[in-house]
């Protein structure tokens, strides 16, 4: 490399250097959201191909993806919680059914009409009943369809089947010894990751529940 190249001060070229954004119309944006006041890390929405879901407080509100404007938060909501929701996933295999995460340790599967709610939505297809403190993180499966997998305050991973009503508790992982801040499917779905604050990151493989690395 010679000195001139060392010492050069100009300007590079780039290809990106005429890109910018635009802001979508506001008739394209959703408006008027009330935000939740929480201090504990989670989705307070949950987006698909279909529907928009949103949360406000121990309920939360769904409305069809191109339903854009002013959102009515006293409107049709999904009711049943008696805790804050902590976090929200809809199945991948199914644009009708979501998964609500809350603090009153509890998981509801709950199955969204195709046109949308039309009333409150009280009664959920299934109840997940197995951590003993506030659930924080829900995980759908990628690959396997109606498989859940659930991190809460409890220190805590389960895996669920939430399409076997009667015993859906298929394994609970119990290496981690303090708070998990977060958790990740692979896409396969053959491991899982988690993060703690005991500041390690282990990768578990959910069906034996043994840590790989």
């Amino acid at each position: 490399m010679t000195n001139s190249q060392l010492w050069f001060r100009g300007v590079r070229p780039s290809k990106f250097r005429h890109v910018y954004g635009l802001p979508t119309r506001k008739e394209c944006c959703y408006t008027d959201i009330s935000v939740v006041r929480s201090g504990n890390d989670g989705n307070f929405c949950a987006v698909n191909p279909t529907f928009l879901a949103i949360v406000a407080d121990t309920t939360f509100v769904v409305i069809p993806i191109n339903q854009t404007g002013r959102i009515d938060f006293q409107c049709c909501k999904v009711i049943g919680h008696t805790g804050q929701i902590l976090d929200l996933k809809w199945n991948p295999f199914d644009d009708q059914m979501i998964a609500s995460a809350s603090d009153d340790c509890t998981i509801k599967i709950w199955k969204v009409p195709e046109g949308g709610l039309t009333a409150n939505l009280s009664e959920c297809m299934v109840e997940l009943v197995g951590h003993k403190r506030k659930v924080m993180h829900v995980e759908w499966h990628p690959t396997a369809a109606n498989v859940l997998l659930s991190a809460g305050f409890d220190h805590l991973v389960c895996v669920w089947d939430v399409g076997n009503s009667e015993k859906p508790l298929l394994n609970v992982i119990s290496c981690h010894v303090d708070m998990i801040y977060s958790l990740a499917v692979s896409r396969d779905g053959a491991l899982i990751a988690t993060t703690s604050k005991d500041k390690k990151l282990r990768v578990i493989e959910p069906r034996s529940g043994i840590v790989v690395s």
